[in-house]
């Protein structure tokens, strides 16, 4: 497997000004995903939005990764919500229109 689309987890540190163990316990809580090729730890390229996110929420409203945790259930459950009230909308719309 090609580190094409992987971010050293080292870069990304030194990049955004974290500590590695912050990333850990992110990734041990189930929050982002990393991977370890040739015992060096990389973040994919799908993680970066999401990582950095939460990067936001620790440094500028000193949010601790519990915190984060239920800040993302609520934000994933709540964009669920959004994606089912669409739905629902657009099945409203066929019965209006017929």
């Amino acid at each position: 497997m090609t580190t094409e689309h992987l971010i050293a987890a080292s870069d990304f540190c030194v990049y955004h000004h974290v500590e590695y163990t912050f990333i850990n316990a992110l990734q041990e809580a189930g929050l982002v995903e990393i991977t370890i090729q040739n015992e060096n730890i990389y973040i994919p390229e799908s993680e970066l939005q999401k990582l950095e996110k939460m990067i936001r929420l620790h440094n500028d409203l000193e949010i601790n990764v519990p915190g984060i945790e239920a800040i993302t259930h609520l934000l994933e459950r709540f964009e669920d919500l959004q994606n089912h009230t669409t739905h629902l909308k657009n099945k409203l719309r066929i019965y209006e229109s017929g």
